[in-house]
């Protein structure tokens, strides 16, 4: 991808700066973010895997798929169920609920948390007019952002507003691009080979671009990929495997043979037909006439494909230590891979809580473009916001993913000991039930008590008369 700024025309000095920082940052990581994204496809080469002893050079062109980089990602992803705002009381946020319908929030958040976990990182743009709010989320592959320690959020960040239709073209560049600043957000256009930039000012005090991140670190507050170099290499170490396992199965399949004690014409017409040689049932030869021996025949002893199953059963548990996931879920069966519901949970319980991590990160994150959402939607500034306004929380499904017997089992406990819980929606929630379904479920509750009652004044009235 092409990306030069040079001078944007209308852009202040200060501004130009902060962009071509900007820019050095999404070069910088440019080509990492290309290896992340091949392993999350699994595209693997081996020419990257191979190590020169076993596995012959010119096999470079033998393709092993490997999904292991997708399920580190997805797995994960899975379990971080966004479902939607609501109040700290305990009431819908109505408002919030508008703006996520309009911009389909939990759809684009299910795959943006994806890009958070594939990058490091992944960033919401919050834009629009009055009764309009806009939240668009960008991947670093088309976006970047600076990091400010003092305010403990980005400083300044940039994305894309058209995207590229062919990953593959290296030779693409962007022409439309919004530069999110503390006061504004400027509109970067390609017109007639040079940048112009269109300034849209604004009150909040900061940019209107939150990143998602995942685990960050002082060092690298911007988050780190679940495909770190150390996930590579075990990925590598599965590719590697398999292609050896496969070829060594090929030579299996056609197991070498040998005749000793033959003449030079036997021997060249073996030469010339070797394909019919080795499907035949039945071998012709006669004494050597020359030395006087008798023909021997052979085959040697077809290779073991079993050392390379104990390769990958050791490489699976490695990389399900390193991601969390089960064994299971790398596809490699193993004596250690557990036999029970209990034995399931209970490996998966690593996996809880890293999915836990990540709403958590998230939940900030969700809270701080909501604000910016709600904003916009009602014409103020975060700061302006009403106090309900304010009191709004990220709500996400349970990550542990119990089945809706244990939740239903222990939601009748819950009842029994605690009055007044069966009527309320988390109840309902517990036993199975959807947003949807308690919706219906109350609306037809309520006709009910309403049919009752009139049903009541009505014989109550016959009574007097």
């Amino acid at each position: 991808m092409l990306l030069n700024f040079g001078i944007v025309d209308g852009l202040p000095e200060e501004e130009q700066e902060k962009l071509n920082k900007l820019k050095y940052i999404y070069d910088y990581h440019k080509s990492s973010n290309r290896k992340k994204r091949r392993y999350y496809n699994g595209k693997i080469t081996l020419k990257e895997v191979n190590l020169g002893i076993a596995l012959p050079r010119d096999f470079g062109r033998l393709e092993i798929g490997c999904a292991w980089g997708a399920k580190a990602v997805d797995v994960l992803a899975a379990r971080s169920m966004f479902d939607g705002f609501v109040m700290q009381n305990g009431s819908d946020a109505s408002e919030m609920d508008q703006i996520m319908k309009r911009n389909r929030l939990v759809a684009e958040y299910s795959k943006a948390c994806k890009e958070e976990l594939k990058y490091g990182s992944v960033y919401a743009a919050v834009s629009g007019s009055e009764g309009k709010a806009c939240i668009r989320f960008y991947s670093p592959m088309c976006a970047a952002a600076s990091w400010d320690n003092q305010k403990g959020t980005i400083d300044c960040g940039f994305a894309f507003e058209d995207l590229r239709t062919d990953e593959s073209d290296y030779n693409w560049s962007p022409s439309h691009v919004n530069f999110y600043t503390d006061t504004d957000i400027w509109q970067l256009d390609m017109e007639g080979g040079r940048w112009k930039a269109t300034q849209y000012p604004h009150k909040f005090r900061r940019p209107l671009m939150v990143p998602m991140i995942w685990d960050a670190t002082n060092d690298k507050p911007l988050g780190q990929s679940r495909l770190k170099e150390p996930i590579r290499r075990l990925i590598q170490g599965y590719v590697r495997t398999v292609a050896n396992a496969t070829i060594g199965l090929e030579f299996a399949t056609s197991p070498q043979k040998y005749l000793l004690g033959i003449t030079d014409e036997q021997y060249d017409a073996l030469v010339e037909q070797r394909f019919k040689q080795y499907v035949g049932s039945i071998l012709f030869s006669t004494t050597n006439p020359e030395s006087g021996e008798k023909p021997t025949y052979g085959q040697l002893n077809q290779g073991n494909i079993e050392p390379h199953v104990q390769m990958l059963r050791m490489i699976a548990t490695q990389f399900s230590a390193a991601t969390g996931l089960t064994v299971t879920d790398t596809g490699v069966v193993n004596d250690a891979n557990p036999t029970s519901s209990d034995a399931i949970l209970a490996q998966s319980q690593t996996l809880v809580l890293m999915a836990q991590q990540l709403n958590t990160g998230n939940a900030d994150a969700l809270y701080q473009i909501s604000q910016m959402a709600l904003a916009i939607e009602l014409g103020t500034t975060p700061d302006d916001l009403p106090y309900e306004c304010k009191e709004i929380v990220a709500h996400f499904k349970n990550p542990a993913m119990p089945s809706v017997a244990v939740t239903a089992d222990a939601a009748i406990k819950i009842a029994s000991a605690r009055d007044g819980f069966s009527s309320t929606d988390t109840f309902l929630e517990m036993i199975g039930f959807d947003q949807a379904d308690i919706r219906r479920i109350k609306a037809q509750e309520q006709r009910a008590r309403g049919a009752r009652i009139l049903t009541e004044e009505f014989t109550a009235n016959e009574d007097i008369e």
